[in-house]
């Protein structure tokens, strides 16, 4: 498995500092945060995004995908939100990123059969501008589809192989779901794995990882056991938990603690 971490982590940092970081520690991608605060989001002209894509390749760090926001399952109309995820996908294309990330966001005022069928109705329309190109949609567990359960309803009315799951730990262990299990629901689809820790399920303030409550061993040991070789993206969610201790003091013991898990699995 290949490590990466999430730019959530480093709120508007510049890119050559993100890369330097990516470096330095030994992390092979990075996963940007795709949003106006950053230096790289879908409003960025086409010479900027070669450039961004030129410091990648320099630095010998690949884009592991985009951390997007567009809410799939959420009351509305479909095209704004189907054009979200198209220029999202655009952005992926001239960066070379091989995904983007969306999230359900479902609304309470629709039932689970509603909300599954607008999410499956986006998707199917986005995935074939996905399809030319290049780019795969990731549906992260996350929100109203906190679980692998919840995410495979929309997934398998969507079927195409365009559109993924991202498996957020910290998200599945909230709803409930034991990582064996996640497993066995997104493993047909799952485009890469998020990690993270956190205190409780009552403070999620991001901590070290190894020093929380969430089943990183366990996972891990899931996705070696089934022969799993994709991405670990440490996803530590700084930037709404200002008080949380700076990212870059925790990245080598963060890679040294996943490379250890990756140890004893083998």
């Amino acid at each position: 498995m290949k490590l990466a971490f999430s730019t959530l982590g480093v709120p508007g940092l510049p890119l050559p500092d993100v890369l330097r970081l990516a470096t330095t520690y030994g992390y092979h991608g990075v996963e940007l945060r795709a949003h106006p605060e950053e230096p790289v989001h879908p409003g960025l002209d086409l010479d900027r995004r070669t450039e961004a894509a030129a410091e990648f390749k320099a630095a010998g760090v690949e884009v592991l995908g985009l951390a997007g926001y567009a809410r799939v399952a959420a009351p509305g109309e479909d095209e704004p939100v189907v054009e979200e995820i198209r220029r999202l996908l655009d952005l992926a294309r001239d960066l070379g990123a091989p995904y983007v990330r969306v999230f359900p966001g479902g609304g309470t005022e629709q039932s689970r059969e509603e909300a599954d069928a607008a999410a499956a109705r986006r998707l199917g329309t986005a995935a074939e501008y996905a399809a030319d190109v290049g780019v795969r949609i990731l549906l992260e567990t996350h929100d109203s589809h906190r679980t692998g359960a919840d995410a495979i309803r929309v997934l398998g009315l969507v079927g195409h192989r365009q559109v993924g799951s991202l498996w957020d730990v910290m998200h599945t262990w909230l709803g409930g779901e034991q990582p064996s299990e996640t497993y066995a629901a997104l493993s047909p689809y799952l485009g890469y794995v998020q990690v993270k820790d956190i205190a409780s399920a009552e403070d999620k303030t991001p901590l070290a990882l190894g020093t929380g409550v969430l089943p990183l061993a366990e996972c891990v040991e899931v996705l070696s056991r089934h022969g799993w070789d994709g991405w670990l993206c440490w996803e530590y969610e700084k930037r709404w938990y200002e008080a949380a201790a700076p990212l870059p003091d925790l990245l080598g013991a963060g890679r040294d603690h996943l490379a250890r898990l990756l140890n004893e699995s083998a």
